[in-house]
């Protein structure tokens, strides 16, 4: 009699089957990008314009010999993909808190006006300083990246009793992002030297970045994935509202200074290594909500492995489509963002009627 009573009293603990379900369904999507993400990886470094036998690509992995493949491989496809999946994780991720804190589906992290202060510091830095590298572009991009998503919070908070809010960040990134549209046309229509040096970074590719790229931007990628981590049940709370989410007690401003923080490093550093590409931080959080629901703290993990997979996809199909050339990972994602925008606007409208 005493054992059936411990055991009525123990079978509340456990959790309802409908939570069990979910939480595996959230674990097999996650286990599901990992193994994704490890696929593209090997084609990333397998395929190219260059056909080279998988023979060849696993001697290169596990004892390179020094041979004209083993090169193309260590030199040039390694820190490309690397460079990549971190990329690609930084986007998926400033695409979710970007969309989790303006409460708008249709947001990505140019809304902060991040690519296009990036771009303008750029266009300054090849017009007025004569900044020709690839190296020097990263900090540039980096900087502008960081004084517009400053300027943006700013003049939202201006507008929001001293705490910005969806709509006056929205707005004020749109005003910015006009503004500094209309400075960049300016600057490279007087100017054809500065016109054609920066449409060879504005495109938005992976191609001749070396592992040096990579570590001049991994320093912020990292403290901007463990920023937007850390504050997970901060969004949560967040999402059912600014009141619901004082009562919790969680401080609304921080929240937002953290969030515009996360996004600046994420978004800018991704940015100023790649050049603007679109659509990553759009699409992946539509996608990865189908299996981690709401929920922050699944949500900006998985959708950084799916950001991670989606642009290593596109740069391996742009690299084969086109050989012996190829496309850039930018017009690749244009060419799959843009009907996936389309559809998921009119999938709203079709809702809201």
């Amino acid at each position: 009699m005493a054992v059936g009573t411990a055991q009525v009293a123990e079978a509340p603990r456990r959790p309802p089957r409908s939570k069990r379900s979910l939480r595996t369904r959230r674990l097999a999507g996650l286990i599901a990008l990992v193994v994704l993400l490890v696929v593209v990886v090997f084609l990333s470094i397998a395929l190219g314009t260059k056909v080279i036998p998988l023979s060849n690509v696993w001697s290169a992995l596990v004892s390179p010999t020094g041979t004209e493949d083993d090169i193309v491989i260590r030199s040039l496809r390694i820190p490309r993909t690397v460079l990549g999946v971190l990329v690609g994780a930084a986007l998926g991720l400033a695409g979710a808190l970007i969309q989790g804190h303006t409460r708008n589906p249709l947001a990505d992290p140019g809304l902060l006006g991040v690519n296009m202060g990036a771009a303008f510091f750029v266009v300054v830095g090849i017009y007025v300083f004569g900044v020709t590298t690839l190296f020097g572009y990263v900090w540039f991009a980096f900087a502008g990246a960081m004084v517009a998503s400053v300027a943006v919070f700013l003049l939202g908070a201006a507008g929001g009793r001293g705490s910005p809010t969806p709509v006056t960040l929205a707005l004020a990134g749109a005003a910015l992002t006009f503004l500094l549209s209309g400075l960049v046309s300016a600057i490279i229509l007087i100017d054809t030297d500065t016109l054609d040096a920066y449409r060879f970074w504005n495109v938005g590719s992976l191609a001749g970045r070396d592992a040096e790229i990579a570590g001049q931007v991994v320093g912020f990628l990292v403290v901007g994935t463990l920023i937007a981590l850390a504050s997970a049940p901060a969004l949560n709370a967040l999402s059912l509202g600014e009141d619901v989410a004082r009562s919790l007690g969680q401080s609304v401003r921080r929240t937002r200074v953290l969030g515009v923080v996360a996004i600046t490093l994420l978004a800018g550093g991704a940015t100023a290594a790649c050049g603007p590409i679109g659509f990553v931080g759009l699409v992946v959080p539509h996608v990865v909500r189908a299996f981690t629901g709401p929920d922050y703290r699944w949500l900006l993990p998985a959708s950084g492995l799916m950001g991670a997979v989606l642009l290593l996809a596109a740069d391996v199909v742009g690299r084969l489509v086109a050989r012996p050339g190829e496309l850039q990972v930018g017009i690749v994602l244009a060419l799959v963002g843009a009907p996936f925008f389309i559809a998921l606007v009119r999938r709203r409208k079709m809702m809201s009627i």
